[in-house]
């Protein structure tokens, strides 16, 4: 079975699950062994679900400053558990393909096999929230049609990213691709990098 096709299930379950309560402070039912790579899809779906819904509600524009200002340091905590978690999985796939003898025209691709999978996390998010709307009672024609249309693209983009990350990690398994894991070396979360942390030392 191909990655994607298996990303896309625990992703989908993923989503599936959050929407039982429907809870930003849900807490997290991970249903597979933790440290294996399905662990890890799944945990990464959870966070970008948890965060997009966070996205949502401080965007409402009666909601407190207060309340505004700690979803706010929340989502900021949750990008650096995505960066960190993207980080991992691609790790994964560098252990994986540690062995492989690169070809001597062997390429280096525009992005990590896991940062691509990040943005295929985020796709299963957009599908879901579009065809929620195409479901919607309280619409106009028009609006069920515009989001008919959307979802149609969403789904479009959805297989063509599945079909290169496949692409990609066949690739790097055959050796025509060089499989490296950088780190994203974020700065503003660290009170030794942050000018304006560790000026307040």
């Amino acid at each position: 079975m191909l990655f994607t096709t298996i990303a896309a299930s625990i992703f989908e379950q993923s989503i599936t699950d959050y929407h039982q309560k429907n809870d930003v402070d849900a807490e997290i039912q991970n249903p597979y062994p933790e440290k294996s790579i399905e662990y890890y899809l799944y945990l990464k779906n959870w966070i970008d679900t948890v965060q997009w819904h966070l996205e949502d509600i401080i965007r409402d524009p009666n909601i407190d400053s207060i309340k505004a200002l700690k979803i706010k340091r929340r989502i900021d905590l949750s990008n650096q558990d995505r960066t960190d978690l993207v980080e991992l999985i691609d790790s994964y796939f560098y252990e994986k393909y540690q062995a492989v003898v690169y070809s001597k025209k062997a390429t280096f691709n525009t992005e990590s096999p896991a940062w691509a999978i990040d943005r295929l996390s985020i796709l299963a998010l957009k599908i879901y929230h579009w065809e929620q709307e195409t479901l919607r009672e309280d619409v106009s024609e028009d609006h069920l049609n515009a989001c008919r249309k959307k979802l149609t693209i969403l789904l479009e983009q959805q297989q063509d990213l599945s079909t290169a990350i496949d692409r990609l990690l066949a690739d790097i398994q055959s050796g025509e691709k060089y499989m490296k894991v950088y780190k994203q070396m974020k700065m503003y979360n660290d009170p030794n990098l942050n000018p304006v942390l560790y000026g307040k030392k």
